[in-house]
């Protein structure tokens, strides 16, 4: 547990000393604070509903950007096989970097309470469905986070990597939103691995067990995946 955490300090301290964080973050704030404003001014609606609906598109698509660099990088420049040479097992190297993700995701998120706390002072704001769009969203986003790990260890081209987590990402949000396009037999099959349906639960403030099983299976398989990846290329 030590190395791990060791690997995730270094992570996430790599991500601050680069200004790719510094414009994925303005981007992502960019984008929800559009959401957010442009249903608080234009169509005069004092919630969140909107910020939440548009967040799991908005990940899918920020999300990968973050973590395209986490195994592409080392594995492009060779610096790979040196950590290899250190006493550390592959499952640390893998959950470091993956929770190194997941906190730029969360880290990402904590601007936006101000749109929360902007409403909350100019009228009534039920905390339960926002608490629960925000639990949601650091679940979604560790997901999201464990499947560019995924992603990253597939191929040395961050470009590549970044690509293959968008449409991995892009599909599970979209899953329930295309079932029409499927047979009637496998509508609730499809519904049920979409990440955007399960997401939309917790965000309307029911924390069900199936969702939050759903999220830690997501979590679990792509990182599971990875482990093997990355033990093939040893």
């Amino acid at each position: 547990m030590t190395r791990t955490l060791q690997i995730f300090k270094k992570e996430l301290k790599d991500y601050f000393v680069s200004p790719i964080a510094y414009i994925v973050i303005c981007i992502f704030l960019l984008i929800t604070g559009w959401f957010f404003f442009s249903t608080f001014f234009i169509f005069n609606q004092a919630n969140l509903r909107t910020f939440f609906t548009l967040l799991p598109l908005t990940f899918s698509f920020v999300i990968p950007a973050v973590t395209m660099r986490l195994f592409a990088e080392e594995l492009h420049s060779g610096s790979y096989e040196m950590l290899l040479t250190l006493p550390v097992k592959l499952s640390d190297i893998v959950l470091g970097k993956f929770l190194a993700g997941a906190a730029f995701a969360a880290i990402m998120l904590g601007p936006t309470l101000v749109y929360g706390l902007s409403i909350s002072f100019i009228g009534d704001l039920d905390w339960g469905p926002v608490a629960g769009g925000y639990i949601g969203a650091v679940l979604l986003g560790a997901a999201y986070s464990a499947i560019g790990v995924f992603a990253s260890s597939l191929t040395k081209n961050q470009i590549v990597a970044f690509i293959t987590g968008m449409v991995i990402c892009f599909a599970l949000t979209l899953f329930d939103k295309v079932v029409f396009f499927f047979p009637p037999q496998v509508v609730d099959v499809f519904t049920h691995i979409a990440a955007g349906y399960h997401f939309e639960n917790i965000s309307k403030g029911i924390l069900d067990t199936r969702d939050v099983l759903y999220f830690a299976s997501v979590i679990f398989a792509f990182l599971y995946g990875a482990h093997l990846v990355m033990q093939e290329k040893r």
